[in-house]
């Protein structure tokens, strides 16, 4: 790996990649293989967001013989754990060193604009012109907090301290009281779970969520995925795209112990489920009455996820090689669920948001945005733009795009079309590409 730091001044390049996370980097690997001459742009360092933006004992959900990236694989001695936060900056780290490009750290994109021929890139450090130009910056640069937060009172008799997902780190950042998680998709459900045995109570908030085991017939659900194909299904064969990429992540978690974590766990632990937060009432929170139905649904869906792994391993004759059908129980519900929480009560102090994230694109210069802010790709080839592409986000162009280890088909397919509009661009015949 050559990292540099920019000197001003204008420099051209056949591509650019911003972002030095696994996609840039992976992305950078297949260039490198095509003899492409480009550079990787990187507004702090290499796996950044692992480093800076993700809370202390957060562990990947994918197991270890999982983790890959294109012509690099997990070494160590635990296939089947999963990797902390400092073991993923470290596998990306060692990734980045055996690349040949030059990543230039610590050098913010300030604007990105179209020149004749490709793309203007503008940084705090210089700007690069390009022909090809990707967008490896990741899916999760701002946190999402919906408008109901701003009606929960946070001066005068009752002060309700909100943090996000994005800030959090460890339960010391806390005060001692209780605290609403609201979103109980993966970081939810693993968050409530650390600070409720960290002494604090919680409660959550759910709305629609994704069930799943840890393990299943004595393996990891994710192998199962991937050796039925599930992984693989590609962005032009699901019916409704939209929706699924906005699918909260499964209800997983990566410990030593290869755990399962649903609402049934927590609950035994001592915490509150109750439905989504549906607004504020002057000092009350109220909840939504539709939690058993959200239920309802997640494990209907996981039923039909797990006959479709038994009718695979039926089909395979794998039945005398791994464990029994042991389905999971139903969740289990208060009855009646509770509806509103007065927070004059001193029950919480603290909200915390883990409702999602957006891409951040406010350096665009480009008409490549719907109406909503989110770009406008197929596949990862960006609508409407000639040599702009997109690394990193969920299901790019497979369901396992949002893995670490997704990453590698991805990179592969859009390098191969980046190099393909390169060569018409030399010949004056990109009307060619799809």
């Amino acid at each position: 790996m050559n990292t540099h730091s920019l000197t001003p001044g204008h420099r051209r390049v056949s591509a650019v990649i911003i972002g030095a996370g696994q996609a840039g980097l992976a992305m950078s690997h297949c260039l490198c293989a095509n003899g492409i001459d480009h550079v990787v742009l990187e507004r702090g360092e290499v796996a950044n967001s692992w480093r800076r933006e993700r809370w202390d004992s957060l562990r990947l959900l994918t197991p270890n013989w999982q983790s890959r990236l294109p012509g690099f694989g997990y070494s160590g001695s635990d296939p089947d754990g999963y990797m902390s936060m400092p073991e993923v900056v470290d596998f990306v780290s060692g990734y980045a060193r055996t690349l040949d490009a030059p990543i230039h750290t610590h050098t913010t994109v300030t604007r990105v604009s179209p020149v004749e021929g490709g793309y203007r890139v503008a940084t705090d450090r210089g700007e690069w012109q390009c022909r090809a130009l990707v967008l490896a910056t990741g899916a999760f640069n701002r946190p999402v907090v919906p408008k109901v937060a701003d009606a929960i009172p946070q001066v005068g008799s009752v002060k309700v301290r909100s943090i996000t997902s994005h800030a959090y780190r460890n339960p010391g950042q806390l005060g001692k009281g209780g605290v609403l998680v609201v979103g109980a998709a993966a970081t939810g459900l693993q968050i409530a779970d650390e600070l409720q045995r960290s002494g604090r109570q919680v409660i959550l908030a759910a709305g629609e969520h994704v069930r799943m085991p840890r393990t299943y017939r004595d393996r990891d659900i994710l192998y199962w995925m991937h050796a039925t194909g599930m992984l693989d299904e590609c962005h032009d064969q699901v019916e409704d795209l939209r929706r699924a990429r906005r699918l909260p992540s499964a209800q997983l978690i990566g410990t030593p112990a290869r755990e399962t974590l649903d609402f049934n766990t927590l609950v035994s632990r001592g915490v509150q489920v109750v439905g989504r937060l549906a607004g504020v009432d002057g000092n009350r929170l109220q909840f939504s009455g539709s939690l058993a139905n959200a239920v309802k649904l997640a494990d209907l869906k996981q039923g039909r996820l797990l006959q479709r792994i038994d009718d695979f391993i039926e089909e395979r004759g794998l039945a005398g090689e791994v464990g029994a059908a042991d389905r999971p129980e139903p969740t289990r519900l208060p009855d009646p669920p509770r509806l509103d929480l007065d927070l004059r009560s001193g029950e919480i102090d603290t909200v915390l948001w883990a409702t999602g994230y957006r891409p951040d694109y406010s350096w665009l210069d480009l008409p490549v945005l719907d109406a909503k802010g989110q770009l406008q790709h197929s596949g990862g080839v960006v609508t409407n733009a000639p040599g702009l592409y997109v690394m990193g986000l969920p299901f790019l162009r497979r369901r396992k795009s949002s893995f670490l280890f997704g990453t590698e088909d991805d990179a592969r397919d859009i390098s191969e079309h980046l190099v393909a509009h390169l060569g018409c661009a030399r010949t004056g015949l990109c009307s060619a590409l799809a």
